[in-house]
């Protein structure tokens, strides 16, 4: 026996590893011409572990204190071998992950895979998205500039529009009435801290909730097959292989993206990092928050001061209640989808998720080239 079997027997002792093994032989996974979206949810998990990595090496030299934080930034990108490429894989696989998690649960939600049992696969997912929201929303401030301030200053206000909670959430946020270095740490602690634990524990209730559930077959491929075998691969090795090679060619498209743009393409990923953040300083002309925010963004601008002339009715106000009523009946898809329960067609969903995307579409278009 060689030292590698040597070894590799021992960790399988251990580790239980020939059981992890055999369980993914057995497991299997559903061919037909849907098959390729079963691939976003292994690339979302593969973007997520590059964050964390780029992530973990970029807090070695990062100082989270309004008198450092914009020159450990300098110090990262001018000064540390490959700093610059580090920071700009990060920022790149932040927005493609949400991209990716995107066009994943727009995926799921028209192919039905979120109808009985996989009710909470759907609400673990959404909550992942939510949360990797919450990391680029937090994100955003770390490097202290000029643009990232005056962005976090809106972005926090409108938290604080909220009845009843809003003063609270806005203190909570900032650490006090307004954006100061006490803001920087509490949103250093949730981008470090706070948010990785929350992902970590939604991440594996919904790896574990896949494997216990499989992997969801479209209805209309369920109803054509139902009187034959449905065709299928080994998880292992043929489906891994396959996940392989798109990690690879997304590792490749993406340091290729931040060798050649380190800074961003301005509009799909900022990384300039500008000027210091100066809280008496001007802000900054076009001031628009990252692209996952700007459809948001520009609902909210459209909005007048006051619903139909109605003073106690502010535009702001209506608008944050309007989208947190969207998450939560974004969240309750699959109790609201009584007809995909029975395993019956519904009309109303699959339109409601076309209006929904092309809104989302366009008003992000539309935020990106209105001033």
């Amino acid at each position: 026996m060689s030292a590698g079997e040597a070894g590799t027997g021992w960790l399988s002792e251990r580790l239980g590893l020939d059981a992890i093994v055999a369980l993914g032989r057995k497991k299997q996974v559903p061919r037909h011409r849907h098959s390729i979206w079963y691939y976003l949810g292994g690339m979302t998990l593969f973007l997520f572990m590059i964050q964390a990595a780029t992530g973990i090496l970029l807090t070695l030299y990062y100082r989270p204190a309004a008198e450092e934080a914009h020159e450990s930034v300098r110090f990262i990108t001018g000064e540390v071998s490959f700093g610059w490429l580090i920071r700009a894989l990060h920022g790149w696989t932040a927005n493609l992950l949400i991209l990716v998690a995107i066009i994943h649960l727009a995926s799921v939600f028209f192919l039905r895979a979120y109808r009985r049992p996989r009710e909470l696969t759907w609400v673990t997912g959404s909550l992942l998205l939510f949360v990797f929201l919450g990391f680029g929303f937090s994100g955003y401030l770390l490097p202290w500039n000029q643009l990232a301030y005056f962005a976090t200053r809106v972005g926090t206000e409108i938290a604080g529009a909220i009845p009843l909670v809003g003063d609270f959430l806005l203190n909570l946020l900032r650490g006090g009435p307004d954006v100061t270095g006490a803001t920087l740490s509490r949103f250093y602690g949730l981008h470090i801290a706070i948010l990785p634990a929350m992902a970590t524990l939604l991440l594996g209730l919904h790896v574990y909730l896949v494997q216990k559930q499989g992997m969801s077959v479209p209805m209309d491929v369920e109803k054509r097959q139902a009187d034959r075998p449905l065709r299928s691969m080994p998880f292992l090795p043929n489906f891994l292989l396959r996940d392989l090679v798109g990690w690879l060619a997304a590792l490749g498209v993406l340091a290729g993206l931040a060798a050649l743009l380190p800074e961003g393409d301005g509009f799909f990923v900022k990384l300039h990092l500008g000027t210091k953040a100066d809280p008496f300083g001007a802000t900054p002309a076009g001031l628009k928050p990252e692209w996952y925010f700007l459809g948001m963004f520009y609902v909210l601008k459209l909005l007048p001061g006051h619903i139909f002339g109605i003073e106690w009715l502010e535009g702001e106000l209506v608008g944050v209640l309007a989208f947190s009523l969207i998450g939560v009946l974004f969240l309750a898809v699959p109790f609201l989808d009584r007809k995909a329960a029975r395993g019956e067609r519904s009309r109303i969903f699959p339109v409601l998720g076309v209006v929904a995307l092309v809104c989302l579409v366009l008003f992000t278009y539309l935020g990106a080239v209105k001033d």
